[in-house]
């Protein structure tokens, strides 16, 4: 389910739910949360990189678990409370596992193929994203009125900038990759097959600089802890969509519609 291994300075970690295209369930997630936090408080590693298995990123959470009930009670035990303010001292698990963690270093996103959803979520709370030509991001849970609740909201205006985001976030639509370059989505665009290959490389280069400053200016050009808690704790508002629509909507998906990106249907 997740495959973790450690290359010189470099921690590799991969989904592998091929036969989901690697979405999320909440075992998943759990294993993700913590494997990101075993990352930060290794000396022995400096990057990582966050792949996926099968030619697949990550389909986003997984709407069968989501249909079943269990996926629906593992969001519904991870509200917020007013007082959270500082996802670094007092890091929480997101749906998704890891979006709610401020890391100290970096995290690198090596994608091939999908990353929708709770997928495209993941690949914004990485800090670099490495694409190759065949990949496509979307919003694609807009069909099956299951929120974005990882961070989408906060994060991908400050990718991106509010009216590019607003398109995004409204439609639904699938982003290619080259109109992610364009938009700043991606920051490399790189053949199919090649998307792992050129983050490690990336990381690499990274763990070879003084990890001191490397790391101080790092978090200096982020949003500060307090201010990404509060626009967190704002998006979780949005949690009660998953019940009010979105298991129903995730009942349509488990029962056929809407695969392949289809929704012609709906």
């Amino acid at each position: 389910m997740l495959g973790i291994e450690t290359r010189g300075r470099v921690r590799l970690i991969r989904l592998q739910r091929p036969e989901a295209r690697n979405a999320v369930n909440p075992a998943l997630a759990r294993a993700l949360y913590d494997a990101m936090r075993d990352f930060d408080a290794d000396d022995a590693v400096d990057v990582a990189v966050l792949t996926g298995d099968g030619g697949a990123f990550c389909a986003g959470f997984d709407l069968k678990s989501a249909a079943a009930g269990d996926g629906a009670d593992w969001i519904a035990g991870l509200d917020l409370p007013a007082d959270w303010t500082d996802p670094v001292a007092d890091p929480r698990p997101g749906p998704m596992g890891p979006s709610r963690l401020m890391l100290s270093k970096p995290v690198i996103a090596a994608i091939e193929g999908p990353a929708v959803a709770g997928g495209m979520e993941l690949a914004l709370w990485s800090d670099i994203r490495i694409m190759a030509e065949d990949v496509q991001f979307g919003v694609f849970c807009r069909r099956w009125g299951v929120p974005l609740i990882d961070g989408g909201t906060v994060r991908l205006p400050r990718v991106i900038g509010q009216g590019r985001a607003n398109d995004l976030i409204l439609t639904g639509r699938p982003v290619p990759a080259d109109e992610a370059l364009a938009i700043g989505l991606a920051d490399r665009v790189v053949p199919a097959g090649q998307a792992l290959g050129c983050a490690l490389d990336y990381a690499a280069a990274l763990s070879r600089f003084p990890q001191g400053c490397l790391r101080a200016d790092f978090l200096s050009a982020r949003m500060a802890p307090a201010d990404l808690a509060s626009a967190l704790r704002r998006e979780w508002t949005s949690a009660g969509m998953v019940i009010a629509e979105g298991v129903a909507g995730a009942t349509r998906f488990a029962q056929g519609l809407g695969r392949g990106g289809r929704f012609d249907e709906l």
